[in-house]
């Protein structure tokens, strides 16, 4: 998935009311940018750190900039955007892509299931269960190498689990698949300590049959693609 504007490298000032950030562009001027990401954001929005943002003219938009990534300065990035996930993964899954998820004949975002939810993809064929695909962003990375979710207290990932649980049980085909926005990450695992609830709800999930898949992604200032497996640890 390429980004729809060239970003354009900026400097962090702060992230505040979750949704907002103050960035100041090489050409010093300061301005404002949407952060699509409802997390902590642990380890990524400190002040000084290098950024992109993505510009747009849309008169609909209330800013200017979008914040998509953080560059670590190191070679490796961090995708901070938590719509783009849901993206790229449909890109790969219309292709036929995803290891794991492939030979099914439609893909269906955002289809409505269970209790008042929507699952982000519906994979259906003639010729086998439906599979329910729940798709997240995972950004935090506390040990080098390890990617961890969630990085902040999530009631509706833990609801998105039971209503999983329930597809598997009903003989669905049900998928749990975590999307880690680094490229300086090669394993998988919860962040119990953050939220002992999602973990507890997780391992509901997993007895009752919800499938675990895991990817990484590849990233830079032009674009983000599905990248390649990744091991999950418990």
């Amino acid at each position: 998935m390429r980004f729809q504007t060239p970003l354009v490298p900026a400097r962090l000032i702060r992230r505040y009311k979750r949704f907002l950030a103050d960035a100041r562009l090489e050409d010093g001027r300061e301005v404002v940018a949407h952060c699509a990401n409802p997390g902590s954001m642990l380890g990524l929005a400190e002040p000084g750190m290098r950024i992109w943002l993505e510009p747009n003219d849309d008169p609909n938009k209330k800013l200017n900039f979008g914040w998509r990534l953080v560059d670590h300065e190191n070679g490796h990035f961090t995708g901070v955007d938590t719509s783009v996930p849901n993206r790229a993964l449909r890109t790969a899954l219309m292709a036929g892509a995803v290891p794991g998820l492939q030979g099914y004949d439609t893909v269906r975002p955002e289809v409505k299931y269970g209790t008042n939810s929507r699952i982000d993809f519906l994979l259906e064929s003639a010729t086998r269960p439906a599979a329910y695909v729940e798709v997240k962003s995972v950004t935090l990375s506390r040990q080098p190498g390890l990617a961890e979710f969630p990085d902040s207290v999530t009631a509706r990932g833990a609801k998105h689990l039971t209503e999983l649980a329930a597809m598997a049980e009903a003989g669905h085909r049900a998928v749990m698949l975590y999307l880690v926005q680094r490229t300086d990450c090669a394993r998988v695992t919860l962040a119990g300590d953050i939220d002992p609830t999602y973990a507890a709800g997780f391992q509901i999930a997993r007895a009752a049959g919800v499938e675990v898949l895991c990817f990484d992604t590849l990233i830079s200032p032009e674009s983000i693609n599905l990248g390649r497996a990744l091991p999950f640890e418990t």
